[in-house]
């Protein structure tokens, strides 16, 4: 949620911000609305400091003034009650239009329609190439014994998975690496709920735009399953006031991630790569405003140091504003290369929500002059399905087998994934 004092110093920059998310906000309908909402919140004010002067002197007013002072009081009580009323309405109508408004993008995202207008920022290493015709993820998973989407199906229906074997030691190994490299920097580890109430999703920014339709809502206790780990992980401080000298604080989340993944087709649904369920391990950090953007490049670091490491070839990639989630300010992906596709796909993102998420979350820190409110930041650490998809598809080998990149081998205490019988 954005500041109602910017919007009210800044109407054009909003206006225009959301129009280049493709988003149309009724400024001026906003506008008035707060004024009446400012105005009421004046008069019932004004009113309730004449109720108490009035029942502090009334003992000591003559009987014949008496009367007419208890019919004004009367009167000021029904006002009281229907101003209190109309400001409750148009309180929840306020908040309506502002819980619809997107973040403002920061100065360096691309103004675009669609990702069609993201902006690669580097590419790093070479498309892997092949002396032989590669197996995608699929045929890799049900050669070595690794991946079963077929008995999924018929367990739990289209786009699930077991995933078996070796593919469930090197997930684990991804885990134990990473934790290893993150818990060095600084990052608390946490295993975060699953589920969140729905003023929690809505705080996040997750309901508005479409995003409802991509949620596993039980309507009956109004818990949402998470589609990512940070919808948990960043509401952990909310309402609270923290410490400036404490910030920022990082936190890195392991979780099962849950997302109906409405629209998509084709290759996209094929094997592991958008499934209804999922593994992730998130890195989120709480931030003061001053230091988000530094901490931004720090997670940006970390993700393409652990993609580096493992060798495999990625891009970077700056979002345009029409590709944003709303509650994001600029977000950065990587797209690691997948061969048998031909091109690169996102596996991981990091992005600066400044001050979006925590005004919702009421999540500030202590400063000299006062409290502020947090920054919010996340960056995938890895995406479990995805990132097995580059590993199996960039490292396998001639013989049908699939080297373990090194940095993963003493944690999965494997080599190599061999096909079965061999």
């Amino acid at each position: 949620m954005l500041d109602i004092k910017f919007i009210r110093e800044n109407p054009d920059k909003i206006k225009k911000a959301a129009q280049s998310r493709s988003y149309e906000v009724d400024i001026e309908k906003l506008l008035q609305s707060d004024k009446q909402r400012r105005d009421l919140i004046l008069k019932i004010d004004q009113a309730k400091a004449e109720q108490n002067k009035v029942s502090k002197q009334i003992k000591e007013l003559p009987n014949s003034e008496k009367e007419s002072v208890m019919r004004r009081m009367k009167e000021l009580k029904q006002n009281l009650k229907s101003w209190e009323e109309e400001l409750k309405r148009i309180s929840q109508s306020l908040n309506a239009i502002l819980r619809d408004i997107p973040n403002v993008p920061l100065d360096q995202v691309p103004v675009g329609k669609d990702g069609s207008e993201n902006k690669v920022l580097r590419t790093v290493g070479s498309p892997t190439k092949f002396d032989f015709k590669p197996k995608d993820h699929v045929a890799l998973g049900q050669s070595l014994d690794i991946i079963d989407v077929e008995r999924a199906g018929k367990v739990s229906g289209s786009r699930f998975a077991y995933l078996k074997n070796e593919a469930v030691l090197l997930q684990f190994a991804l885990v134990h690496w990473a934790m290893d490299i993150l818990l060095k920097q600084g990052f608390s580890p946490m295993l975060p709920p699953v589920m969140v109430k729905g003023d929690t999703m809505d705080a996040m920014g997750f309901l508005q735009h479409g995003g409802a339709d991509e949620t596993y809502h039980f309507e009956k206790d109004d818990l949402y399953l998470v589609g990512t780990s940070e919808q948990s992980g960043l509401p952990y401080h909310r309402g609270e006031i923290l410490a400036e000298q404490d910030l920022p604080w990082r936190y890195v989340c392991y979780s099962t991630c849950f997302r109906r993944e409405a629209g998509s087709y084709g290759k996209d649904v094929r094997g592991i790569l958008r499934v209804h369920q999922f593994d992730k391990l998130e890195m989120i950090s709480i931030a003061t405003s001053e230091k988000s953007r530094a901490e931004h490049e720090f997670l940006l670091s970390l993700e393409e140091k652990m993609l580096q490491d493992l060798k495999l070839p990625y891009r970077a990639v700056q979002l345009c504003t029409g590709d944003l989630n709303d509650s994001s300010a600029t977000t950065i992906d990587l797209e690691t290369w997948i061969p048998t596709q031909n091109q690169y796909r996102e596996t991981h993102s990091a992005s600066n929500c400044t001050d979006f998420q925590a005004r919702r979350l009421n999540m500030r820190y202590k400063t000299k002059s006062g409290n502020e409110f947090c920054h919010t930041l996340n960056a995938t650490a890895f995406a479990m399905g995805r990132t097995l998809i580059a590993i199996l598809e960039n490292y396998q080998q001639k013989d049908g087998s699939v080297e373990i990149p090194k940095v993963l081998r003493k944690y999965a205490g494997i080599k190599k994934i061999v096909p079965k019988g061999r």
